[in-house]
């Protein structure tokens, strides 16, 4: 199925199966997408406006230039597709799940992903200006765009080469003194951070 600047407004979609639609500049506001399945489809352009993804699963989704305001994203569970541009700031991404996906130059300014499963994820230039990835589920994400300055970051789990990475990306920062101890603090979560293998430990010890 092909849709092109609809309106779906107010719709309960609880426990759909969508696979193979494409929606174009499409606006969805206070549909219910709970528990729903969606596989294989694309959502180019389209506004979602509080609308619920509680335990949904999408997977090779294309969402490109899609913004969202006021979802809900509970237990949400993404794997792969392409999200590149799309806008979440400030979304509740705490329980939300998303493997292997493109989120090149997406905006998650100031969302709240405490505790997320953010893994294998292409982040590429996007706004990460202050998120809070408290706890967050890191490895083998693109952390190149991540704003040391301003992001929270205790507890997050990712890899040493992902750690050095950071460091060594961060280490024209501004020779003040404020300025290297904002980015020992930043740092200081990383090299706490826990791996499949331990290596980081064994890093450590060396």
């Amino acid at each position: 199925a092909r849709f092109a600047r609809g309106r779906f407004l107010e719709v309960d979609l609880t426990e759909a199966v969508i696979s193979g639609s494409t929606f174009d500049e499409c606006t969805f506001r206070g549909v219910t997408l709970n528990a729903s399945t969606i596989t294989d489809s694309a959502f180019t352009t389209c506004t979602f406006r509080r609308t619920s993804f509680s335990m949904a699963t999408m997977a090779r989704c294309k969402l490109v230039g899609s913004t969202f305001d006021s979802c809900r994203f509970d237990s949400l569970s993404v794997e792969g597709g392409d999200w590149s541009f799309v806008g979440l700031p400030e979304a509740d991404l705490r329980r939300a799940r998303f493997t292997d996906v493109r989120l090149r130059q997406a905006d998650l300014s100031g969302a709240k992903a405490a505790g997320a499963t953010l893994t294998g994820l292409d982040l590429s230039q996007a706004s990460l200006h202050a998120i809070d990835l408290t706890g967050a589920d890191l490895r083998g994400s693109d952390l190149s765009a991540l704003d040391l300055a301003t992001a929270h970051l205790g507890g997050a789990i990712v890899s040493w080469q992902q750690a050095v990475a950071v460091a060594f990306r961060h280490a024209h920062w501004p020779r003040d003194g404020a300025a290297n101890e904002r980015l020992c603090q930043a740092l200081v979560p990383f090299e706490t951070a826990r791996s499949d293998d331990d290596t980081l430990e064994r890093a450590h010890s060396q």
